[in-house]
């Protein structure tokens, strides 16, 4: 198992700007030593997202494909100021993990103040476990205000490494205070790869950095190992999985 085994970041040919299989991401994960990543397409309203069913119909993926197991999850749009995402009511507690972030084709970029609104609210609405990417510089925040929303209600802030490569320029300032706060303030961080192709699953090379030079300790990472994120997720509510137990003993 590598050092940091798990992946909470990833999508699939469903957000059709993505570019690898279920099967494609098993067959690197067992080759990059893996244990556990989450499937975690782009919610119904984004321009090329998969359809609702999509997100419903998660139940027929197996847990568990040799030796590496599998998270059904979403990457859900922030839609407005009072933190509302495109999946709701019971559908949401099928799911094994929830991510939302700002998307151009969701919410165009508006001011600091409702970013920021909108951000603490998706917090504070208990329906979301993971912010994706809140580093991005198109939708400035007050990086202090939602560090201590994410620190009070427990919600962990992503380091996405997709960042730092090829999307989102800009990142890394906001990204090292963030987690600096994230420190101070006790919040949990996650690093994501946000992988649009199976061959960067696990990719954490560049979130790896920032979050060293911020000096968060490393054995606070949600990554450290399946069960760390596990305890998360059932800490927030989430239910158990049978088909784990004993899997990474």
């Amino acid at each position: 198992m590598k050092q940091y085994p798990v992946d909470i970041h990833c999508h699939t040919v469903a957000s059709t700007h993505a570019y690898s299989t279920v099967h494609d991401y098993f067959a690197v994960a067992k080759q990059k030593q893996m244990a556990l990543f989450a499937i975690t397409d782009h919610g119904p309203e984004m321009a090329d997202a998969p359809h609702f069913w999509h997100f419903v119909n998660m139940r027929v993926l197996p847990r568990v494909f040799q030796g590496v197991g599998l998270l059904r999850g979403i990457e859900a749009n922030i839609k407005n100021t009072a933190g509302e995402i495109d999946f709701f009511g019971d559908y949401l507690t099928q799911l094994d993990i929830v991510l939302a972030g700002f998307h151009e084709p969701v919410w165009q970029p508006s001011t600091c103040e409702q970013h920021t609104q909108a951000m603490v609210n998706a917090i504070k609405s208990g329906h979301v476990d993971v912010i994706s990417h809140p580093g991005n510089p198109s939708y400035p925040i007050d990086i202090e205000a939602v560090v201590k929303a994410a620190a009070e209600h427990q919600v962990a802030l992503e380091v996405n490494n997709s960042s730092f490569i090829c999307s989102r320029t800009g990142s890394k300032d906001n990204c090292i205070e963030l987690v600096k706060l994230a420190k101070q303030y006790d919040a949990p961080i996650v690093m994501g790869s946000d992988s649009h192709v199976a061959f960067t699953l696990g990719g954490f090379e560049q979130s790896l950095a920032i979050i060293q030079q911020a000096q968060y300790p490393l054995e606070k990472l949600i990554n450290r190992s399946p069960q760390a994120l596990l305890t998360f997720l059932a800490d927030r509510g989430h239910q158990a999985i049978p088909e784990f137990d004993g899997l990474w003993d």
